[in-house]
């Protein structure tokens, strides 16, 4: 089979060669766009990232095209409707690191309630003594998950792990699943007021932008810890900042800020061209929020592991090797 792979980083292509071994294979380190065309006419399958477009008039000009594997969660760039149209399948990768972005959560965590980051700044500069560092256990508190999707799910599970009692807000109830993970649903005005640690798993859409906000912020439990995983704004930065100032909230704990609105994908952060787009420095160094001895941040990096990043590869591999053997997986339509 004929694939062509655009967006693509030297050791993806390394990875892809050894598994698709076999088909005639090219790479592109540029997106897929009307100008290079020409790359993906022979093409029985194309992979692509984010900056590719597949619009209409560009699937009509590819009479050879029968599968789009998109190396993402979105797909919003292309076309489904006319692919699907002319027969061409379409698959994402709807999951890759809910047990990755889990596992620093609760990283944030730990760094909160035993004051680690505090603890290696005070070694370093002030010698070995733990004064003003005391900390707190997570046995026996109460974690608040708002979301309960992959990543909320193994969220708790690893709470289980320290003992602690879990809230759960989410827009569908699953029973079966709190029996399993002995889980309590709950409103999130109730979640807000009683637990000791708020961690926030739902994507960033209309429903939930600003989930947390100035209007309900003051409801959270007093001396409580926020923790952000997911994306930036589904905090209201200055509803923060004022619970943070007011004591409302003790610490927050955040992989994301509300001004990474641009950032579509997390594994676009490690394109090459992504610091060229988006200043995310000077927006960091601007950020009210760097300035709180009470925040810890983390550079949007909860996905960044090196299984995570295989597994996106994987999953398309297994996309391609599906529709190879006529069994599709992770169609979208």
């Amino acid at each position: 089979m004929k694939i062509a792979f655009f967006e693509i980083e030297n050791w993806e292509q390394e990875y892809l060669e050894k598994e698709l071994a076999g088909h005639e294979l090219s790479f592109f380190p540029e997106p897929l766009g009307k100008e290079n065309m020409n790359a993906a006419e022979q093409a029985e399958a194309v992979s692509i990232f984010i900056d590719s477009q597949l619009h209409k008039d560009m699937l009509e000009k590819l009479p050879n095209l029968k599968l789009i594997a998109v190396r993402a969660t979105g797909f919003d760039n292309v076309d489904v409707k006319t692919a699907t149209d002319h027969g061409i399948a379409v698959c994402n990768v709807p999951t890759y690191g809910e047990n990755t972005v889990a596992e620093h959560t609760f990283g944030l965590i730990l760094n909160l309630s035993r004051k680690i980051y505090k603890s290696i700044q005070k070694v370093k500069e002030h010698g070995f003594r733990p004064d003003g560092l005391q900390g707190f256990d997570l046995k026996g508190k109460t974690l608040g998950i708002v979301g309960m999707g992959h990543i909320g799910q193994h969220v708790a599970r690893i709470a289980q792990g320290f003992e602690m009692n879990v809230l759960v807000s989410d827009a569908k109830e699953d029973k079966k699943l709190a029996k399993k993970l002995n889980i309590t649903y709950t409103s999130l005005e109730n979640l807000l007021a009683n637990s000791d640690i708020i961690t926030l798993h739902v994507p960033l859409n209309e429903h939930t932008k600003h989930l947390i906000n100035l209007s309900n912020i003051h409801q959270v439990k007093r001396g409580a810890y926020i923790i952000n995983t997911a994306r930036g704004g589904i905090i209201e930065t200055a509803a923060l900042v004022q619970a943070l100032e007011n004591g409302t909230v003790a610490g927050a704990g955040l992989d994301v800020l509300e001004e990474e609105h641009f950032i579509q994908e997390e594994r676009e952060l490690l394109t090459k061209g992504f610091s060229e787009k988006h200043d995310v420095k000077t927006l960091l160094e601007n950020h009210i929020l760097m300035e709180r001895d009470d925040v810890i941040i983390t550079p949007h990096n909860a996905f960044n592991s090196k299984e995570a990043l295989e597994r996106i590869l994987q999953t398309t591999i297994e996309n391609i090797k599906g529709f190879l053997s006529k069994e599709l997986i992770n169609i979208v339509k």
